[in-house]
């Protein structure tokens, strides 16, 4: 028997509903904490509340990287990927755009971090 409406396509459900299907979001910070880690990990993970000022709704932010020199109001551009071992956290803080500098010292995985790569010596 054929069905008169034809199939039902289900909706997919965002991973992060926040960023409304875009790539980047801008956003400003509003706190900034430190989170732990669920269960078999324990470190100090630096966390930010984010305002996402295109949707007006707030959220958890990761700041990936060693140190950083973010405060309330710094203007952030947010991506998506989640961090695993801390529960909420569905966004990250892109490092070297906007107030989020980039990771000092960094030599590996540069382009996570935002730090150009480096020129090589001229030979004369």
């Amino acid at each position: 028997m054929v069905s008169k409406y034809g199939r039902i396509t289900r909706v997919k459900k965002l991973k992060t509903p926040i960023l409304n299907r875009c790539p980047q979001k801008k956003a400003h910070i509003e706190r900034l904490l430190i989170k732990a880690p669920k269960k078999p990990h324990s470190a100090r993970r630096p966390v930010a509340y984010v305002y996402v000022t295109s949707m007006k709704r707030k959220t958890y932010a990761c700041i990936p990287g060693i140190g950083h020199s973010l405060r309330k109001f710094s203007k952030v551009l947010i991506r998506g990927g989640r961090r695993r071992d801390v529960p909420n956290l569905k966004c990250q803080i892109i490092r070297g755009k906007m107030d989020a500098g980039v990771v000092a010292g960094r030599m590996k995985g540069r382009s996570k971090y935002g730090i150009p790569k480096r020129k090589a010596p001229q030979v004369a």
